[in-house]
């Protein structure tokens, strides 16, 4: 099982909206998590990239991670 670590404010947003039942930090705790899931998710692609099996895999792994990070087509080798 994997752990995933989140920041101080989100844990205490996550606590006041789920354990005390506050609404106030419901959009803060959104787009918190969207932007921890893009970080995972580019970390998996870069992973997939430096370990890929064959040549295939591996540019479409560096494709998808480039994308991700946002690298115009035309600024890439």
């Amino acid at each position: 099982m994997k752990y995933v670590r989140i920041a101080e404010d989100l844990f205490c947003d996550l606590f006041l909206y789920h354990v005390i039942g506050s609404e106030e930090p419901g959009q803060r705790i959104k787009s918190e998590l969207e932007k921890k899931m893009d970080a995972m998710l580019r970390h998996d692609y870069y992973t997939k990239y430096k370990t890929a099996p064959d040549e295939a895999a591996r540019e479409e792994a560096r494709r998808k991670y480039l994308d991700s990070v946002g690298i115009p087509q035309n600024f890439r080798w």
